[in-house]
């Protein structure tokens, strides 16, 4: 879990953790980022926060998402 920061936004801080988990090469190129409903039950988010942090990551061009399938690591 993360030790929220009331002022900001919880989608922020999740994108976060895997930004520096995709950097840290934790994720590595092709794996699976985790899914919505995945990032509900770590991190104890909405629906809605959990699939901002997907549209960020892409949006960021650190991960790419193939419907069906799921978010991969760029």
């Amino acid at each position: 879990m993360i030790d929220w920061d009331p002022t900001r936004p919880k989608w922020e801080q999740v994108a976060e953790v895997l930004r520096s988990k995709i950097r840290s090469g934790e994720l590595k190129s092709g794996d699976r980022v985790p899914s919505v409903v995945s990032l509900t039950r770590e991190f104890g988010i909405s629906h809605v926060t959990a699939q901002k942090v997907l549209v960020a990551l892409r949006e960021e061009g650190l991960t790419k998402t193939t419907p069906g399938m799921g978010s991969f690591v760029k």
